[in-house]
């Protein structure tokens, strides 16, 4: 059997994301663990900080009955120059898949394209797709979609940077045929190869993408969805960003322009004051921690679903 990877969303068919969905659903109401990867193993790469990503694959591989191991770059051979290609084939010989989080996407890919055993994309700076996974599984709970179909009826909108969020946000969009609105200041505004991308699927799937500097595009979200200004790697525009992006913040006078229904989604880690108020980040905390909690839900489902 060829071994399949999830390096971004597109290596996903509609089909697949519908299945991954519907597991993660069941798993989180039948709130049961599964013991059906005794003797598995998950490696955890992580090249960036982490919370969410690195806790819930380790909590979702040990729930299904296998053992998660922890892999520091830092303590790695690689890190005093062993190749990709060389790490990636030995790794393979004892582990059962690998999650990795990493700064370059080429670097994923590289794992990837060696490796025998399926590698996870959990996070790179091109694209994050296990955490839009939980995003729409969110957006289903709290807006009572029982498929995709309806799905479809809801306005969803990003505002902020254009970042690997925000890129799988309108990947996995496009794949499913759904409403998304990305707004962003004209410097920070989806990158031409991305947006092209993403236009190859919208004639198949019927998906209704704008890409707009107008914050007023708000206008009767049913989800609005945002990100850190400033994400790991581009500490240096901190200043330049905070200035720029003041008026794409998440704000009771932003929240007065959407629909009454409107739910507020943040992927988390949040700086409360600059992407989003302190007061909208509390009203909406249940939603946004209940997004989080999805990320355990979908990453079972994800292992369940690439882990053979």
């Amino acid at each position: 059997m060829v071994k399949k990877d999830l390096l971004s969303i597109y290596d996903l068919s509609a089909k697949e994301i519908k299945i991954i969905l519907s597991t993660s659903l069941e798993l989180k109401n039948k709130k049961k663990n599964l013991n059906v990867f005794k003797g598995k193993t998950l490696g955890l790469l992580l090249e960036e900080p982490s919370t969410r990503t690195m806790v819930s694959f380790a909590v979702a591989i040990v729930q299904l009955g296998g053992v998660p191991v922890y892999l520091d770059i830092e303590k790695m051979q690689c890190s005093r120059g062993e190749s990709i290609r060389d790490t990636s084939l030995v790794l393979s010989r004892y582990l059962s898949g690998l999650m990795i989080r990493a700064f370059k996407h080429s670097y994923v890919e590289e794992f990837a394209k060696y490796a025998t055993i399926p590698v996870i994309n959990g996070l790179t700076d091109y694209e994050h797709p296990c955490q839009v996974l939980a995003d729409v599984m969110t957006i289903m709970e709290f807006h009572k979609a029982r498929n995709i179909e309806g799905l479809k009826k809801i306005k969803i909108v990003y505002t902020g940077d254009s970042n690997n969020v925000a890129n799988s946000l309108l990947a996995v969009s496009v794949v499913l045929g759904l409403d998304l609105t990305i707004i962003s200041p004209k410097e920070y505004l989806t990158k031409k190869e991305i947006l092209n991308k993403a236009l190859e699927y919208v004639l198949s799937t019927g998906a209704e993408i704008k890409i707009t500097s107008d914050i007023n595009e708000v206008k009767n979200a049913d989800v609005i969805y945002t990100d850190v200004w400033t994400s790991m790697g581009f500490e240096s525009e901190e200043k330049k960003r905070k200035k720029i992006f003041m008026s794409y913040q998440v704000n009771s006078e932003l929240l007065a322009k959407a629909s009454s229904k409107c739910i507020v989604l943040h992927c988390l880690p949040a700086t409360r004051g600059e992407e989003i108020t302190a007061d909208i980040m509390t009203k909406y905390e249940d939603v946004i921690f209940t997004q989080a909690e999805n990320r355990l839900h979908v990453q079972k489902a994800i292992l369940l679903y690439f882990i053979k």
